[in-house]
Parts: C-alpha cells; structure tokens; sequence
C-alpha cells in the first residue's frame, strides 16, 4: 500500500518575468507509468506536491489532467512532480524544442548554465528569453556538451532551420547539385555526405509527384499537390533521417 513520501527539499525557485514563461514538453504517458509503478493515485501524487512542495493549488483532478495531456504542468510544478515521482525531470519532458526546455530538461539552473558556458547570466537569460542561442564557438560547444545536443537540435536552437527548409525545397523541387555547397556550410557536414543526402531526397521527392501522374487526369493534378505539399511540411525531419542512414 501507498505510504505518504517524507518531505523532500522544495525545488529552488525559477527567475520570473513580466512575460509568462512557455511550459516545457510534458510527457503524460511517462508521467502515467511511473505513478502506477510506484503503486500512487492521483490524489497521493496531489497530497505530495501540495504537502511537500508547497504546490496548494495542485487537486488530483489537475493531475488527471496532466495525464490526459489536456493540461501541462509549468516548469516550477514539473520539477515538483519528478521529485514525488522519484525521477529526473528529464524523465518528464518529451522531445526539448527551445534552449529553456533543453535546459529544464538536463534539471539546470540559467545561472549553471550561463558559468558553464561563460556567459554573463543577463546575457543568457536574453538569448533564452528570445529563443536564439548566439554564443561563440567556444561556447557553442560547451553548450552542446551540456545540454547533450544533437546536431539537428544545434541547428534548430540557433534559428537556421527556416533558412535549412528553404534550401531544401528548392533542392528537392529544381536541381539539387546548386544547394549541396551552401547546405554542407548552414549545418556543417561534410560536402560529400550531403550530397548523398540531397540526391536521394530528391529523386524521392521526384519519384513520389510522378507516381502520381497513373491516376486519372481527374484526381492526378490534387493527388500530385497533396504528395508534395506533405513530402515539403516534413522536409526538414526528412533531411535529419536521410542523413543519420547515409552517415553509416
């Protein structure tokens, strides 16, 4: 049976603003299953947070809520929740999208962050705040390392994968051969490679607008414009795994 968790040191408070900080990416699945696998209800999982954590706000319904996914905890009452839950909050985050929730989910401080990388926390705090990482390149790999980055999360964390959709549109749509050079610099692999990449992108790309042509004349035309709005909507994952199966 359920026995309720002894008090656990409160999380330390995170830097506020005017302007309301985003929610992490809250995975309710996990959330879920480590409840169950520790033999909790809801309303013990609430009891914790308000008990424990000074959350007085937190009911089990809000926890439901949190596993349904029609609600997400904020940054202050997820890392409350992997405290009851006995679990990094790492555990608890899906996939990270911003330098914040990269940073929530490796359970950093900004002021960590910012001395790891040798950064002025104001400094971090503005490239946080706008979502734009531009550190030096000394610090850009410190980061990395921190952070645990991948390549595509690099790419994605210093604002280049509007620029990388664009190249890869109009490499996949014309011919490739004039976007390999300026792609292999944007997100720095080797120039070989992705022109591998890009020739087989393309003639996917090609291959899937003309297999639509043995329809009737009818539907081709709206079948054609479906197949290549959704293969461009997914270029850049696309690109990602093309590359992780010709890095091998």
């Amino acid at each position: 049976m359920y026995q309720p968790q002894a008090p656990r040191p409160t999380p330390p408070p995170t830097r506020t603003t005017a302007t309301p900080q985003p929610t992490p990416p809250f995975d309710a699945r996990a959330a879920r299953r480590l409840r169950v696998a520790l033999g909790m209800g809801c309303e013990h999982v609430a009891h914790d947070l308000r008990a424990s954590y000074g959350l007085p706000h937190v009911s089990a319904e809000l926890v439901i809520a949190w596993e349904r996914g029609t609600a997400a905890p904020t940054t202050v009452e997820l890392a409350a929740l992997a405290g009851v839950l006995w679990c990094s909050t790492g555990e608890l985050i899906g996939s990270p999208r911003t330098l914040r929730e990269h940073r929530v989910a490796r359970g950093l401080s900004p002021e960590a962050v910012a001395a790891a990388v040798g950064l002025e926390l104001p400094a971090y705090v503005r490239m946080e705040e706008a979502d734009r990482w531009r550190g030096g390149e000394r610090q850009s790999a410190a980061l990395a390392e921190l952070l645990q980055l991948t390549l595509p999360d690099y790419v994605t964390l210093t604002g280049r994968d509007g620029r990388l959709a664009e190249l890869l549109r109009g490499a996949v749509t014309t011919r490739w051969q004039a976007y390999a050079r300026p792609l292999a610099k944007l997100v720095g692999l080797d120039r070989r490679l992705v022109e591998d990449v890009l020739r087989a992108m393309h003639a996917d790309y090609q291959g899937r607008m003309v297999a639509t042509l043995d329809l009737g004349a009818g539907t081709a035309a709206t079948a054609s414009g479906d197949a290549g709005r959704d293969f461009l909507d997914r270029i850049v994952p696309t690109f990602w795994t093309t590359v992780e199966e010709h890095a091998h």
